[in-house]
């Protein structure tokens, strides 16, 4: 069975692919930094033994998804399940301040990237008539909506409602739809959303235990190991000191 992991290179993408290895599923990771992924690779193959793929491409692109997917297939790679990571937050400002590039990179990556990768599997395991099953990971972002977090929480709640069209959409396939939704999780996240200012983004998690990558993939790995009468719509999973978006416990 092999496991297809977008945005693989970091974060949860990348506890992912680490897991899903360790327990003996062949890997094809995707990012953009080509580097990375075949560092990722040559270390994933050494540790667990796996057939591990890398596949270098923006998500944004719908033809360099295209090109990829057929690569895929060209070289008799089946995917029997696809965990949808790739994602980004850019800035954290009023709608009426907001910056046109980053909420066209969120748009782009959250749901039009999805969608297109989303389509390409999905016609694929409709062909294959065996198992499948998409994994998407969402955000608490998708269910509440928060102070300056205006386009984003637009995207992730578009994926919480793509999870539920797809679900309703793949059901007579046989096909699994899941959805994992974090609150505040410690990864590139937030120097990702501040273009880079890596002391700013450090104040998002001090005096909080924020969930770990390890956590979202262990929970991913447990929805895809449900038994096959068994599916896991939806998942919500927070830090113990965080109630919801806005309220937290900090210590001094």
């Amino acid at each position: 069975m092999t496991v297809l992991i977008t945005g693989a290179t970091s974060g949860i993408g990348l506890a992912c692919a680490k897991l899903f290895a360790k327990n003996k599923y062949n890997i094809v990771i995707t990012g953009r930094r080509i580097e990375r992924l075949n560092s990722i690779k040559n270390q994933l193959e050494k540790e667990f033994g796996v057939v591990v793929t890398s596949l270098n491409f923006d998500i944004q692109n719908q033809v360099e998804v295209k090109n990829a997917i057929n690569n895929l297939k060209n070289n008799n790679i089946n995917v029997d399940v696809l965990i949808n990571n790739a994602g980004l937050a850019a800035g954290l400002s009023t709608i009426q301040n907001g910056e046109l590039k980053h909420w066209e990179s969120m748009i782009d990556t959250n749901v039009k990237g999805l969608l297109y990768i989303t389509k390409e599997i999905s016609n694929w395991m409709i062909e294959q008539k065996t198992f499948g099953h998409i994994i998407n990971i969402g955000s608490i972002a998708g269910k509440e909506v928060y102070p300056n977090g205006n386009v984003y929480c637009a995207t992730k709640h578009a994926v919480d409602a793509l999870n539920k069209a797809m679900r309703i959409d793949l059901l007579p396939y046989n096909i699994k739809v899941s959805s994992v939704n974090p609150g505040m999780v410690e990864t590139e996240f937030s120097i990702v959303r501040f273009d880079g200012d890596i002391d700013r983004a450090k104040k998002v998690y001090e005096g909080i235990v924020p969930l770990k990558p390890e956590d979202i993939a262990e929970t991913v790995f447990w929805i895809f190991n449900r038994p096959a009468h068994v599916n896991i719509n939806d998942v919500v999973i927070m830090p113990t000191a965080q109630a919801n978006s806005t309220i937290n416990i900090r210590k001094n």
